[in-house]
């Protein structure tokens, strides 16, 4: 039996994602706006977007009155997660350490984020210990 496989959404795809995730649902009136700020797209090529990404799955949409709102298909945390695997997998051979190290050393993780990451470790060692 094959695995049903989550269609991967582009950079693009990627910002309408964003803006939903903050809050959803929407219009595309609104995700247009918030996309024009950034990008400065026109309202067509926003729309054409979404309506691709409602045929992959990536969106629902439902009719208010005679607005199409638009949402989400996943959670924020279950995109990123497939996503992350894919990049693990296609550009580190799977492995998590490699990812962390080349991730580490580029100098820009912040003293926070280091205790934090310390934690996580340490959370994690805490439970496979249990």
């Amino acid at each position: 039996m094959k695995d049903f496989k989550k269609p991967e959404p582009t950079s693009a795809e990627l910002e309408v994602l964003s803006i939903l995730w903050e809050r959803q649902p929407l219009p595309v009136k609104e995700i247009h706006e918030k996309l024009a700020e950034k990008k400065g797209v026109g309202y067509t090529t926003t729309l054409k977007i979404m309506q691709n990404m409602t045929s992959k799955g990536l969106l629902k949409r439902e009719l208010r009155g005679k607005s199409h709102f638009y949402f989400t298909a996943d959670e924020k945390e279950e995109t990123r997660q497939n996503l992350l695997n894919k990049f693990l997998d296609t550009a580190f051979a799977g492995s998590a350490s490699t990812l962390v190290m080349q991730l580490l050393g580029n100098k820009k993780t912040s003293l926070k984020e280091l205790e934090e990451i310390r934690k996580v470790i340490e959370q994690m060692e805490n439970d496979r210990q249990k």
